[in-house]
């Protein structure tokens, strides 16, 4: 889970400086301060991992150049939040962008849509809601557990209906983790990246 290869490509303090356009000194700053992530080389040099760069230029709104996405680009996994209620989805959504920002989030508003999604973008973690318009959570979680292609996805359900059967249920049909509405998003982040972790 997570990313394939964590961190395959490596930045100089002066490469970070020129890809930010600012003199190799204020790089050095960002990386003594702890606002850049870094590791120090046996020869005392700075190096920073490119996902890290990436996360720390989008927390100050600095624009990211494509090239830089393009080296972790194929590490990046998907997650694909499936619920009807379009208000609770879009929060997730933008929370879920904030605190995991080396994840690509993907939404889906029905069981339909979300079927066309899943072939499309292949997500890793699928935050699934189980009262769905169309194809219910129940069903689509029995579905997507039988594919083989989504044997290792991370399967969250979720529900409004505060239930001990209803969460029983859907982990018996193959849901990683159940949780009841209205989410606690902090401690929704948690447990899935404590997921993330375990499943790795």
């Amino acid at each position: 889970m997570g990313k394939k290869n964590k961190k395959v490509r490596i930045f100089s303090a002066l490469e970070v400086a020129n890809i930010c356009g600012v003199v190799n000194q204020t790089a050095i700053n960002w990386i003594r301060g702890n606002h850049l992530k870094a590791f120090t080389t046996p020869g005392g040099q700075y190096r920073v991992y490119a996902d890290d760069l990436i996360d720390f230029l989008q927390k100050r709104g600095m624009r990211v150049p494509e090239d830089l996405y393009n080296f972790v680009k194929e590490e990046i996994y998907t997650v694909l939040i499936i619920d009807d209620d379009k208000d609770l989805n879009n929060m997730l959504k933008d929370i879920l962008e904030q605190r995991l920002s080396d994840y690509k989030i993907c939404q889906a508003f029905d069981g339909f849509e979300a079927g066309k999604m899943l072939l499309e973008e292949k997500p890793k973690i699928i935050i699934l809601d189980i009262n769905l318009p169309g194809v219910d959570g129940h069903t689509l979680c029995k579905k997507i557990r039988a594919d083989e292609q989504f044997a290792d996805a991370l399967i969250i359900s979720i529900s409004g209906l505060d239930e001990k059967s209803e969460g029983q249920q859907i982990i018996k049909e193959g849901a990683d983790a159940f949780f009841a509405k209205p989410l606690d998003f902090d401690v929704l982040i948690e447990n899935l990246q404590r997921l993330v972790e375990e499943k790795e």
